[in-house]
């Protein structure tokens, strides 16, 4: 934590920052008997939380195979540990209120915090996107952790992208809203039908429908995943790495077929 610290104070002090945050959430779960979509109201502060620690702590890690990119890791740590901040503030903000923080534009307060939400992750998504140009464009000393870094780190900008298909309104919700003139709720993560329903549990994840959540998890994990497998594997040859990559690509672009097709990731049909 030292180390991170020193290579990237705003990412490592919000990551630190998290863990209260989850603890409180976790609190939230146990003692809190609201209920959101059939699940605690709690439940997505919590996987947020544990989500930002990871994400920022990472980039932390990242930032020092960046030695020479300065100026692109002191924007782009502080774009990304400001916006995950205001993200999970409204998370936890929707919490408290009891109402669902992505999706809902049932009140123009809600449609005003989703509308915030979706111009921060895009802000994060263009700073990831712009790590990704550096670790390309940076010479390495180990060639084979050089290119889990930035193959995992390109996969995770693809894989994040993922969040995109959520957000545009189903044929479902445009029906409804010529109907009723109205809108309550844009978009969604389950395919072939409406959020909601039997999920695995913790992730949430839908057992009768397709989960976009799915490959958006797998792809924005990459970053973690494939220097890790390195670290673990101990590839003699930087093609190896490649290949092992191209490997995890195949398995998220055969969760994502699986999930645009409606089908889920365990039970269902």
């Amino acid at each position: 934590m030292k180390t991170l610290w020193q290579t990237n104070k705003p990412l490592t002090a919000v990551g630190i920052l998290m863990l209260p945050v989850f603890i409180l959430s976790l609190f939230g779960i146990v003692f809190d008997q609201r209920l959101l979509g059939g699940v605690p109201v709690w439940l997505k502060p919590t996987k947020f939380a544990i989500s930002v620690t990871i994400y920022t702590l990472t980039l932390a890690w990242i930032f020092r195979y960046l030695p020479e990119w300065r100026r692109v890791r002191w924007i782009t740590g502080w774009l990304t540990a400001l916006t995950m901040v205001l993200e999970i503030v409204i998370v936890v903000g929707q919490a408290v209120r009891g109402t669902a923080s992505h999706f809902n534009t049932g009140t123009p307060t809600d449609t005003k915090l989703y509308s915030i939400m979706g111009v921060a992750i895009l802000i994060a998504w263009t700073a990831s996107l712009a790590i990704a140009v550096a670790l390309f464009r940076q010479r390495f000393r180990d060639p084979v952790m050089g290119w889990a870094l930035r193959l995992g780190m390109l996969i995770t900008v693809v894989g994040s992208a993922t969040g995109g298909l959520m957000v545009t309104p189903t044929n479902a919700q445009f029906a409804m809203a010529r109907k009723t003139h109205s809108l309550p709720v844009s978009g969604g993560h389950s395919v072939g039908g409406p959020d909601g329903g039997p999920g695995i549990p913790f992730t949430g994840w839908n057992r009768e429908l397709g989960d976009l959540r799915v490959p958006h998890f797998f792809g924005l994990h990459a970053m973690q995943i494939l220097p890790l497998l390195t670290w673990l594997l101990k590839p003699s040859r930087p093609s190896l790495v490649v290949g092992l990559a191209a490997v995890y690509a195949a398995v998220y672009l055969a969760l994502l077929a699986q999930a645009m097709a409606g089908i889920p990731l365990l039970g269902g049909a």
